[in-house]
């Protein structure tokens, strides 16, 4: 493995092949810069920064501008922005607020999550953009379409993975080899489950060029997330994992196991998934702590976090093999 060949290395300007998932509510310039300054690409997620400055409410679209400008402040390394997907007008308009903001701020790599929208990928393109492709449930047929409209970088992402996972059985390990083998010249970074060096060099042995990583970050001191959460999943392990939806888990908290008996009594996800949006998504358990009201969305590889360490160290440890 030789960092300067590596193509997400030219690809992004950066030392090692590893980009940090925006992790939505638990992420702030903080976290970014410091996995940008140890040599990643750290990407800002789009609920992280103040909700409130001096008493007044901050919408999302000013909140990505603040927080890019902090992270400037800390860092002159590359970083990414998030950005949703999904052929939805008021999306797309937060998409190009995004896109003014992050090119006010000297960012130029958009990490994308959702399907192929293609007033989404020219704007990108208009500012000299680089896109990092990222389909919720990754098929051949939708990394094709990416590659051929202009993305730069695909991920793979299994079912291993936190957050909102993927339709369907394939793992990372079944999904990795087979987007690898379906794209022709753009590299492919592999997403879900992968918290140490093992996981990195498995996706590389499968054909990935990178790694897209964030529940071990959640386990770092510059996470934002509650202490208890932290906590938490050092002491827990892939074996306590509920679903709460369909395309939900989490650690078995006093509402996952409400939200788990009622998904497998019949009741509807689409119902138990709007309740959870409405009490605040991930921020109530994961961003504030309220662990007996919220929810705790991690990999199934959490066996393998055993401490909280430094993100220089986490990337250091992932890394290992580009030193």
């Amino acid at each position: 493995m030789n960092t300067p060949t590596n193509p997400i290395c030219r690809i992004l300007g950066i030392k090692y092949p590893l980009i940090q998932a925006p992790m939505n509510w638990i992420n702030n310039a903080e976290m970014v810069a410091a996995v940008s300054n140890a040599g990643a690409l750290g990407v800002l997620g789009p609920n992280a920064g103040p909700k409130e400055i001096d008493g007044r409410r901050i919408p999302t679209e000013e909140r990505i501008s603040i927080e890019l400008s902090r992270v400037r402040h800390l860092t002159s390394a590359p970083v990414g922005v998030n950005i949703f997907s999904d052929h939805d007008d008021a999306t797309r308009a937060y998409a190009m607020k995004t896109i003014a903001a992050s090119k006010a701020n000297d960012v130029n790599v958009y990490c994308l999550v959702g399907t192929y929208d293609d007033v989404i990928y020219k704007a990108i393109k208009a500012v000299g953009g680089i896109i990092v492709h990222r389909q919720l449930t990754p098929t051949p047929e939708s990394a094709r379409i990416a590659e051929d409209n202009g993305a730069d970088i695909i991920v793979a992402t299994g079912i291993d993975e936190g957050g909102m996972i993927p339709s369907g059985c394939m793992g990372t390990f079944t999904v990795v080899p087979s987007i690898v083998d379906a794209v022709k010249s753009v590299p492919v970074m592999a997403a879900g489950g992968i918290n140490d060096i093992r996981g990195v060099r498995a996706a590389f042995a499968l054909g990935a060029q990178g790694v897209y990583v964030g529940t071990r970050f959640i386990a770092a001191d510059e996470c934002p997330a509650a202490q208890i959460v932290k906590d938490m999943i050092v002491a827990g392990s892939g074996e306590e994992i509920i679903a709460v939806t369909p395309n939900e888990r989490s650690l078995p908290t006093p509402a996952a196991v409400d939200y788990n008996r009622r998904l497998l009594s019949g009741e509807s996800p689409e119902t138990i998934h709007e309740e959870i949006m409405k009490k605040g998504g991930l921020g109530p358990a994961m961003l504030h702590g309220d662990v007996n009201n919220g929810i705790i969305s991690v990999n199934t590889g959490i066996s393998s976090i055993r401490s909280i360490k430094p993100v220089a160290d986490i990337v250091a440890e992932l890394m290992a093999d580009f030193k």
